[in-house]
């Protein structure tokens, strides 16, 4: 059985350090008039900014490594003899915690500006804070059709990775004949799921064993195939959206996301035979640890601690006029957006940890419909936000369901055991 890998680990930890400061500079501050704006960050020239917007894309490299990790957790399960129920307790009552804080937070601060200010900036301020949680809905979807999906590659290896791919062309096909972009966001089924079955397969010993050579010429074709996709078919220049292209690749995604985590994953192998694993496991091991068991919570907070570092900048900046071209400058949004994450995520994590319900060794049957719930939760709260108010009755269906799913999955994962 392969161990834990923390090549893997390494990859899970830049996902969310990318996603971090990307963010941090996806708007800037300037001043006019003597006052602070925030304008959305258009970086120039376009050319070298798309290109390099591929390079540290990486996104598709989180659902690889949560590919690899959940082969890793099934097999370790099935040799114990667990089945599917304890399989959805033991992965989704970690998210309990973290959910419950966070969206608790988002429904008091957002239900309150509804209900004592203007009620539609609110309520756009709810669906702009729920945005993060597209991730956690389509990491349930994925989470919970794992074991089947490794399975399945175990049975017939290419038959996932070849139905998934050829979903995501369709999908793709279909938008740009509609010429609506909305319906990409059938990709977050197809290409996230194939990025996810390129880790398990990783895991299986794909790209990192065999031939040499297949793993780099992969990546030689994946890049040719981006390229063919961007010049020759129209598809965006972009990885990401920026603020002049408020159209790209990523959300929602494009079959051009799937082709790159076929060349990361392809990354992932060369590393991995030049023994880069090895060395992260005997000097790392501790640091990335700790940066993986707060991946989820820095993911969700780190919107947040973006205002905060923001307004304390703009707050110097008052104060200290002649070093405002330092305070607002991008690299100090990023410095200090980093500082406020090291003094608040962990403080969060360890009270999420507090709320993490009990897992049990025999979780009741209850634990599937409790997960449709949470899942079914998740997608509404993140389509409506987190408002209580009757202009916005979608959002409090959502928030309900997600309580009772995240009741209910507390109640069931921690059952007593059965006596027959």
């Amino acid at each position: 059985m392969t161990q834990r890998n923390h090549l893997i680990d390494l990859a899970r930890a830049l996902s969310v350090l990318v996603v971090v400061t990307f963010h941090c500079l996806l708007y800037q501050v300037v001043v006019v008039d003597g006052r602070p704006q925030v304008v959305p960050w258009a970086p120039q020239p376009h050319a070298a900014w798309w290109t390099a917007s591929w390079l540290v894309m990486i996104i598709p490299l989180f659902f690889i490594a949560g590919g690899f990790a959940h082969a890793l957790v099934v097999d370790k399960q099935r040799a114990q003899g667990r089945g599917y129920t304890y399989y959805l307790a033991s992965r989704a009552h970690r998210l309990v915690g973290p959910l419950l804080i966070f969206v608790g937070f988002c429904t008091a601060l957002t239900t309150a500006a509804a209900w004592l200010g203007p009620t539609g900036p609110a309520v756009a301020l709810s669906v702009q804070f729920a945005q993060l949680l597209w991730f956690i809905a389509v990491y349930l979807v994925i989470v919970g059709v794992a074991p089947f999906m490794v399975t399945l590659h175990d049975r017939t290896p290419w038959l996932p990775v070849v139905v998934l791919g050829v979903l995501a062309i369709a999908v793709d096909v279909w938008s740009f004949a509609a010429g609506d972009f909305q319906v990409r966001y059938a990709n977050l089924l197809t290409v996230w799921p194939l990025c996810h079955q390129f880790g398990i397969a990783y895991h299986r010993g794909w790209f990192r064993t065999g031939a040499a050579w297949v793993p780099s010429l992969v990546i030689g074709l994946a890049a040719t195939t981006i390229a063919v996709l961007i010049f020759g078919f129209g598809y965006p220049g972009s990885s990401i959206g920026l603020g002049d292209i408020p159209i790209a690749n990523v959300l929602p995604p494009t079959v051009a996301m799937a082709v790159l985590g076929a060349a990361q994953v392809s990354v992932l192998g060369l590393l991995q035979r030049a023994g880069v694993a090895a060395t992260l496991s005997r000097r790392n091991e501790r640091a990335l640890a700790l940066a993986n068991a707060l991946a989820v919570t820095t993911y969700l907070w780190h919107i947040p601690c973006i205002v905060i570092a923001g307004g304390l900048l703009v707050g110097l900046s008052l104060l200290v006029p002649p070093a405002v071209g330092v305070l607002l400058a991008q690299p100090t949004m990023v410095i200090v957006t980093y500082a406020v994450i090291a003094l608040v995520v962990p403080r969060i994590g360890r009270l999420e940890y507090a709320l993490i319900p009990r897992l049990g060794e025999t979780p009741a049957r209850g634990v599937l419909p409790a997960y449709l719930l949470l899942m079914l939760g998740t997608a509404l709260v993140w389509h409506y936000g987190t408002v209580l108010h009757p202009a916005q009755p979608a959002s409090a269906a959502g928030l309900a369901l997600l309580a009772g799913g995240m009741a209910w999955l507390a109640r069931a994962a921690s059952a007593p055991p059965r006596i027959d």
